[in-house]
């Protein structure tokens, strides 16, 4: 079965379309990225994958099942069991500790494991750092800590939004690094939204977003 199924997707605003008619699928394990000039819509198509956003026509479905079936709060649920997302930006906690801002979501589950938030920093490249708070972090490893966060809960897909975006390119690269290693041994599937070639070209499958459509 597909971890992600996306079926004739289409997003507007107001009578401008976004994108129109996306269908793709992503397999478990599987690292897909999607790539487009600025302004096609990528983020969207992003945030929509996670039912973090609406469409207008089309469907979204993570393991079988509709998001589009589900209230805000089932949504929410199934993001918090199922869906990891790394944002460019990090949004960690700035009041929260390294190991407490990656061990949220399995305390947002119920499930704190402390021995698995230092098993996960150590995976990033962050071990020893769990004591220190976001603001004494570098860029690059504020990125891992919001990786280390998004794969805590072992999610079945990981969506990350240009999350090299803001770093030098051998920072990025260590990023990528870590990003890759740790979906493929927890078998996820890897959405990646990136400008940057460096990036795309280390996916799997490569897909190209317009307004139009979506295209290998």
């Amino acid at each position: 079965m597909n971890t992600l199924t996306i079926d004739q997707l289409s997003k507007r605003y107001g009578n401008t379309a976004v994108f129109s008619n996306v269908t793709l699928s992503v397999a478990p394990g599987e690292f897909v990225a999607i790539v487009g000039e600025s302004g096609v819509g990528k983020s969207t198509l992003l945030n929509c994958m996670a039912g973090l956003d609406s469409w207008d026509n089309g469907s979204v479905a993570l393991s079988g099942t509709d998001l589009g079936t589900l209230s805000d709060d089932a949504r929410a649920l199934l993001r918090r069991q199922h869906v990891g997302f790394v944002f460019q930006a990090f949004h960690v906690l700035p009041h929260l500790d390294v190991a407490q801002n990656v061990g949220l979501p399995l305390m947002l589950l119920g499930k704190p494991d402390p021995q698995a938030v230092a098993s996960m920093l150590s995976a990033v490249g962050l071990e020893g750092l769990g004591a220190r708070l976001p603001q004494q972090l570098s860029g690059g490893q504020l990125q891992r800590v919001a990786i280390a966060r998004a794969l805590i809960h072992r999610p079945g897909l990981l969506l990350a939004d240009e999350p090299t975006g803001n770093l030098d390119p051998t920072t990025a690269a260590k990023v990528l690094d870590a990003l890759m290693a740790q979906t493929r041994q927890h078998g996820a599937a890897l959405v990646l939204v990136t400008h940057s070639e460096a990036a795309a070209a280390r996916a799997d499958r490569v897909l190209h977003l317009s307004s139009d459509g979506i295209r290998d």
